[in-house]
């Protein structure tokens, strides 16, 4: 049964702000008391003496719906890691062109916003001048200092060390100290930050501080930085390891008589988060040290019923905990992922007045419990700054402090002490190198610099009070819609036609039900395989299973694999087409989309024959029956359209009418294969389906009971049974079925070798001109530059080469990387790689699971044996020896190797081949790529718009991926299929695909009547 927590995840938002409102002691009184407050601050902010590097005068000038505003987060975000002065001027001239940077600089006296212009002056019409009278170098350094100007004023030191004498600068506050640094990749890195922590402590300890605050400084901790593979999947692994990390760091600022907050992170972590949290609240050791907590977001629709768990948790303890309370910083994110996840709705508020809401009823909740809390209000608003206030004066014996980040929010609270020297105000402060600033930084940027920021519109002038202090309460109650209009619920994100339901696996309850599901099927019925020959996979092993059944024609027009049979199957759907391509196009549609609701309805069952027989894992099974869905959904609207009985009129001289007619071709073969045995057996038997086709399916052979099934459904959703035949067998059927003289069209997933014997055999056939739609392998390539973030391209190569055990036709074979980083980028893909999980697919844990069969691994190892002769092994992830022993597993594995052309063919499996050019070189590494002849799916990491232009428009490939994982097209959005030894096209899952499974028509009537043209002459003006 879900907690209140759990239940609340994916709550309907409405109810959610009704709930708030209803929590919330909040009038008129109240409100207008607040206003008063509020515009008191603000008009002082603005009257006063703006301070150097104040961050809302910088936005003024430099906010995000700016071209100069874009430029320079972009600019900021990578140009300190750059290594190589020829990138690090493509990144500046790419970030300057066409920007009047100078313009209004000289009205301002913030050196922040003049070392931002005076260093991004450069425009389009001076940048070449300027750099033949001064040179590149000087250019390029005099940009690298004004991002290190702009950088000081966001993290407060380059070490502790440096940022504990800055605090000097900063008497009136007491500071909280966040080590510089992202996620964990590996667990070196994972090492490194936790050190890092332990000396912070350790510095921060031994220092006598000169705030005139009582408490004593303190220090954020990350939990992410400390675990490479924080995530739900791996909670066995990441709770205990975390729980004795935090441990150590919480002894030790016990020790030092310091506060220790744990960061807030994604909210797919939050379970585990208050798992390793709690751990600490509960243990005895640290039961009279009230100096620990944690950050919240209210931005969460779980975050005010989480305030009560905590409290509770502390209450039950006999412990008083902090907790800072924020907004939250990765809300576009988590949005984004909720539409990808197609969760049942989103996890944050879609408004920011219901963000606003949640906040101050959280500040009212916390501060009511203020004997168990100590509350941290972090915020930058002047609004929710005398909100806190108001609140306040209700609980009289509630202390808390405000906190503020280092660099942002200064005049708030400056004017806010010259009135209340009493007020409590710490500085969450950033330590690290500025070359570490990126993530940080563009989070802060785009917080603040958004057009609803606060922080962004206090400066100006032009913005009335009334409108940039808007009572967030008034503004959730009186909205007709608590959702935000234009943030369409996940299963609505494609208009009409509905998104595929998703199922979160990180949330536990759903996860654990769904897997007590799947392993309960694992020994049903039609697991035994009573009606097909074919191979059953256990935990990666693969079980022979015989079939008792001696006839040759089942029922359900499932075929045996003979001659006989094949001629059978021919003759009845031929039979059928004429009655099938006379159905209108909404009734085929209709059958499609009742077909996609039973895959929904049979979601554990399908994904546990993608588990046992396909040996995919349990994420890959879940989005393998999303796509099936998707492919029917959308293949059921745009066949509508094509297909419509009216046709599509076409222009021509009055008297007569011209109509364009799709119809079916007749019999079409769809030979699938074993790696998408239901998306793409689905897709290629839907497409056929809808153009008005009959349609004979054979399955890959090492698939038969995920096809048998998919069939099983298909004809329960109301495709007549002699419309749709499944003949499995081999290769050998295969070609039977290609050969035969009734197939009118075909259409084949698989090798490019396979692909054109099918070509071949087509086209020595007699009779009508038989077309061939296929999607063939690639040697897909990722290229990566030295200003792409190391980190990204680490967590895209790993799913784009390694993901599904890399059999996928998309998967990343070669990889290109920059001689510049392509050491650091290797040493962090080595690391990454040590953490992966090999194991049995049924497994939540498994990030890899086995190759298909036994042919498969002897063409890995066969291959790898080579690469001992001609390549430099970089990595192999860690394979337990069981696994080698038992089953059909390969651990992924990276190689350099001297050029693609030593690469004979595609190798279809976790094997990354890796090659290192120079920048000069860019033109000789796309000149090689195109060679290969192969063109299905590419790579691009680069933060300089043009170097992705050109790689994207260069290389021939079908689908160009930049700055993302290559692998995990989604219908309709990304199209996928490719081009030369990749395939013929169109697209599958998009706007094209379907008119390549039908023929044209034109009818044209003469609609001249006795005579004479009656519309013509009857024409009125």
């Amino acid at each position: 049964m879900k907690t209140p927590l759990q239940q609340k995840l994916y709550a309907p938002e409405a109810p959610c702000v009704e709930d708030l409102l209803q929590g919330l002691i909040w009038d008129e009184t109240r409100s207008q008391r607040v206003y008063n407050h509020a515009a008191s601050i603000t008009q002082k902010l603005r009257a006063r003496k703006r301070k150097a590097g104040e961050l809302e005068s910088f936005l003024q000038h430099y906010s995000l719906n700016t071209q100069e505003g874009l430029a320079l987060m972009s600019l900021a975000e990578a140009l300190l890691r750059v290594p190589d002065s020829k990138t690090a001027g493509s990144l500046i001239r790419d970030k300057v062109v066409a920007s009047d940077w100078l313009k209004d600089i000289g009205s301002t006296k913030d050196w922040m916003v003049k070392a931002a212009g005076v260093g991004l002056s450069i425009s389009s019409l001076t940048l070449d001048s300027l750099l033949s009278r001064l040179g590149e170098p000087v250019i390029r350094e005099a940009m690298a200092q004004a991002i290190r100007i702009m950088g000081s004023q966001f993290v407060l030191g380059r070490d502790i060390n440096e940022a504990l004498k800055r605090s000097h600068d900063y008497p009136q506050y007491r500071m909280s100290y966040d080590m510089l640094g992202e996620g964990a990749r590996t667990m070196e890195d994972a090492e490194i930050y936790f050190a890092n922590y332990a000396s912070a402590i350790e510095a921060i300890g031994h220092y006598k501080s000169p705030a005139s605050n009582a408490r004593r400084p303190g220090i954020s901790v990350k939990l992410s930085a400390l675990y490479p593979r924080y995530e739900v999947a791996q909670a066995h692994l990441c709770v205990p390891a975390l729980q004795q990390k935090l441990k150590i760091l919480c002894r030790y600022a016990q020790n030092h008589g310091l506060s220790l907050t744990v960061d807030a992170e994604e909210t797919e972590r939050l379970e585990l988060s208050l798992e390793i949290i709690e751990s600490i609240i509960t243990d005895p050791e640290f039961k009279d040290w009230h100096e620990y907590g944690l950050a919240i977001q209210a931005y969460q629709k779980r975050c005010f019923i989480l305030i009560d768990r905590l409290a509770g948790l502390a209450r039950a303890n006999g412990r008083r905990i902090q907790i800072r309370l924020v907004k939250g910083a990765y809300w576009d994110g988590e949005i984004k992922k909720a539409q990808v996840k197609s969760t049942p709705d989103y996890p944050v508020f879609t408004r920011k007045a219901n963000t606003d809401l949640s906040y101050l009823a959280c500040v009212q909740k916390m501060l009511k419990n203020g004997d168990v809390i100590y509350p941290m209000f972090a915020t930058h608003n002047a609004y929710t700054v005398a909100a806190v206030l108001d609140l306040a004066r209700d609980y009289p014996q509630s202390d808390f402090e405000f906190q503020r980040l280092h660099g942002m929010g200064e005049g708030v609270y400056e004017t806010l002490l010259e009135d209340n020297k009493n007020t409590k105000v710490s500085v969450y402060a950033p330590v690290g190198p500025h070359s570490d600033l990126l993530a940080y930084l563009v989070r802060r940027l785009l917080e603040n610099g958004a057009n609803s920021s606060f922080v962004n519109k206090v400066m100006d002038d032009s913005i009335p009070l009334e409108i940039l202090l808007a009572d967030p309460v008034n503004d959730a109650r009186n909205h007709g819609a608590k959702s935000h209009p234009k943030i369409p619920l996940p299963r609505d994100l494609y208009g009409t036609r509905v998104n595929s339901a998703g199922i979160d696996l990180n949330d536990l309850p759903t996860s654990e039900t769904l897997l007590n599901l799947i392993h309960s099927l694992r020994d049903r019925s039609w697991l035994a395989a009573p009606l097909i020959s074919g191979t059953l996979r256990k935990d990666g092993i693969a079980h022979e299973i015989i079939s008792p059944a001696d006839s040759a024609h089942i029922v359900g027009h499932v075929h045996m694999a003979s001659s006989k049979t094949v001629n059978l199957a021919f003759e009845t759907a031929q039979d059928a087409f004429e009655n099938w391509s006379r159905i209108s196009a909404n009734e085929r549609a209709g059958a499609l989309e009742r077909f996609a609701d039973l895959m929904e309805e049979h979601h554990a069952e399908l994904m546990a024959l993608c588990v046992y027989e396909a040996g995919k894992t349990i994420k890959d099974a879940h989005l393998e029956v999303r796509e099936a869905v998707d492919f029917c959904r959308y293949y059921a609207q745009e066949g509508r359209k094509a297909f419509a009985e009216s046709g599509t009129p076409l222009p021509g001289p009055t008297g007569e009418s011209n109509t364009l007619y799709n119809i079916g071709r007749g019999v079409f073969v769809c030979i699938s294969p074993w790696n998408f045995p239901l998306a793409i057996f689905t897709g290629q038997i839907a497409a056929a389906l809808m153009a008005g086709n009959t349609v004979i399916a054979k399955p890959a052979e090492q698939t038969p009971l995920i096809a048998y099934r998919t069939i099983q459904l298909m004809h329960q959703a109301g495709i007549p049974a002699n419309v749709l035949h499944l003949v499995p067998g081999d290769g050998n059927i295969g070609a039977q079925l290609i050969a035969h003289d009734l197939v009118a069209g075909a259409a084949f997933t698989g090798s490019t070798e396979v692909a054109k014997a099918i070509q071949k055999s087509l086209a020595h056939k007699n009779g009508p001109i038989v077309p061939l739609i296929a999607e063939t392998g690639g040697q897909n390539a990722m290229i990566v530059d030295s200003s792409a973030l190391p980190e990204q391209v680490v967590d895209d190569v790993i799913l784009s080469a390694f993901g599904s055990t890399g059999q996928r036709c998309s998967a990343l074979r070669v990889l290109y990387l920059q001689n510049d980083v392509a050491d650091k980028i290797l040493h962090m893909l080595k690391g990454a790689m040590a953490a992966l999980n090999i194991g049995h697919p049924e497994y939540l844990k498994t990030d890899i699971g086995p190759v298909i069969d036994t042919e498969a691994l002897s063409m890995l190892n066969g291959h790898q044996q080579a690469l001992e002769g001609f390549g430099k092994k970089i990595a192999q992830s860690p394979m337990e020896e069981p696994l080698k022993e038992q089953g059909m597993f390969f651990a992924p594995c990276a190689y350099e190797i001297p050029a693609i052309s030593a690469l004979e063919r595609e190798i279809f499996g976790p094997i990354l081949h890796i090659i290192r050019y120079r920048a000069g070189d860019i033109d000789e590494v796309i000149g090689d790529i195109n060679d290969s002849g192969y063109g299905l799916t590419l790579g691009v990491h680069s933060r300089i718009e043009s170097f992705q232009k050109k790689i994207a428009q260069s290389i021939r490939a079908g689908n160009a991926y930049v700055n993302r994982s290559m692998i995990g097209a989604v219908v309709g959005t990304q199209p996928f299929g490719g081009m030369g030894l990749s395939g013929t096209g169109p697209k599958a899952g998009g706007p094209h695909y379907l008119y390549a499974f039908s023929t044209e028509k034109v009818i044209t009537i003469d609609t001249t009547s006795a005579g004479g043209n009656t519309s013509l002459v009857s024409l009125t003006e």
